[in-house]
């Protein structure tokens, strides 16, 4: 049998490394949302959008995979709950859309920045910390909690145990539950996918087409590490739990919230209630995979902030992706990435507003200049 210490080592330990494949292949193929969709929206050039759709239809494929061979249990995760806090979604993905504009870059964008030298993000990263653990814990936290959350619809008043697409196709058409989930994982996969390679040039550029296929199970397997290998017998309770994750089940990649916990870790280290988690491994994994691809192709560089004004905006900019990501319950990785890879409805919420967000405010900067 094994020890519940190992498995929790097994947990961070793997999610670090697979956070550091994920670093390095963000590095090498310039893999950032926020930049994905300022292509499409300044220049009309889908290259890097088409990466990061593909990178989802992967993720979602796999992630399926392993749920329709009892692997992992996605009815557990945090995303697929019944209770759907729509207006958190809505307001703290807009939020986060307009945050990671202004900042230029999303969370995972600035971690692989940090890797690369840009002291810039290491400041932008410990404000996002700050404005996630006041969102979490603190004097934002109140109001989300008081304002925001209470807004929900139950779905479970409709006879719904989740707010994924395939329960909610087979509650609408009577479908039994697998054909309902191979149909909407078929239809919206093989789409994505579809749209992704058509492109003639998309398809003869290998690192953007293997870099989105290696980003999407590299999601795949942040579930199956925390789902499936970190699922074991708690000595205490003797009940089955989910061993080295924040949210006490089971995880992929996401990295607002493990920004917070990450500075709470490194604040109260003597505090042995606090330990490593696959969030904070994984944040940390990211940074050094970074490094790591920008020692190996001479492209480290240390980078600072161009002046006061760029300062001040970076600044907003990372208090409103706290804010916004922990409102949202993920970032354009946690949420545009992992959560859309268990098909709930609230994670396709989540990235329309961050799409929104961040289109409007681009839109809106080329208007003032």
């Amino acid at each position: 049998m094994t020890e519940p210490s190992d498995l929790s080592s097994m947990v961070v330990w793997g999610g670090f490394a697979l956070a550091f494949i994920f670093g390095a292949v963000a590095n090498k193929t310039n893999f950032c949302t926020m930049g994905a969709i300022s292509d499409v929206v300044n220049m009309e050039h889908w290259g890097r959008m088409r990466m990061w759709l593909l990178a989802i239809a992967v993720a979602m494929i796999g992630t399926n995979l392993l749920f329709q061979l009892g692997l992992i249990d996605l009815s557990k995760s945090i995303y697929v709950r019944p209770s759907l806090p729509w207006l958190s979604l809505v307001l703290g993905g807009v939020i986060f859309g307009v945050g990671m504009t202004i900042a230029a870059g999303c969370v995972n964008k600035n971690l692989v920045r940090l890797g690369a030298g840009s002291l810039r993000s290491l400041v932008v990263l410990v404000f996002v910390a700050i404005s996630a653990y006041m969102t979490l814990k603190g004097l934002f936290g109140q109001w989300r909690a008081s304002y925001l959350d209470p807004v929900t619809l139950d779905l479970a008043q409709w006879g719904l145990a989740g707010q994924t697409l395939p329960q909610i196709l087979a509650k609408l058409t009577g479908l039994a539950a697998q054909p309902a989930l191979l149909a909407s994982v078929a239809v919206l996969s093989l789409g994505l996918a579809a749209f992704a390679l058509k492109d003639k040039r998309f398809r003869g550029n290998p690192v953007q087409w293997l870099g989105g296929v290696v980003l999407g199970l590299l999601i795949v397997a942040g579930w199956y590490l925390t789902g499936h290998l970190g699922h074991g017998e708690s000595p205490e309770t003797m009940e089955m739990v989910y061993f080295a994750t924040n949210t006490r089940t089971l995880e992929s990649f996401s990295f607002v919230a493990p920004t917070a916990f990450s500075l709470e870790l490194l604040m109260l280290w003597t505090d042995q209630s606090l330990r490593v988690s696959f969030g904070i491994a994984s944040a940390i994994g990211v940074v050094l995979g970074s490094l790591a691809y920008a020692l190996a192709s001479r492209q480290f560089r240390w980078e600072g902030f161009a002046s006061m004004e760029d300062l001040r905006t970076q600044l907003l900019g990372a208090v409103l992706m706290g804010f916004g990501g922990v409102t949202a319950l993920g970032c354009t990785v946690g949420q545009g990435m992992t959560g859309i890879s268990t098909l709930a409805i609230g994670s396709f919420i989540v990235l329309a507003g961050i799409i929104g967000g961040a289109a409007a405010t681009m839109h809106y900067q080329n208007w003032r200049a």
